[in-house]
């Protein structure tokens, strides 16, 4: 919504500006769409490796053990 505002702005002061930041959004926005898919893969495995590192941790400090007599 204040992308919209701000595009209503730029209209009113710039009318071509505003023609041309429309017409090119879209050509911007699938330029940068592979640059996103591989900032979400980094980011799963970046959480994948963090998760197996810490997986020792959170087996010794879960509130049940194996064998533990209650």
């Amino acid at each position: 919504m204040a992308a919209f505002f701000l595009w209503c702005i730029l209209f009113i002061l710039c009318w071509p500006l505003a023609l041309v930041a429309l017409v090119l959004y879209p050509i911007v926005w699938l330029l940068l769409l592979p640059f996103r898919i591989v900032g979400i893969t980094v980011h799963g495995v970046l959480a994948l490796i963090t998760a197996i590192i810490f997986l020792p941790a959170r087996l010794l400090s879960a509130p049940f053990r194996v064998g533990r007599v209650a």
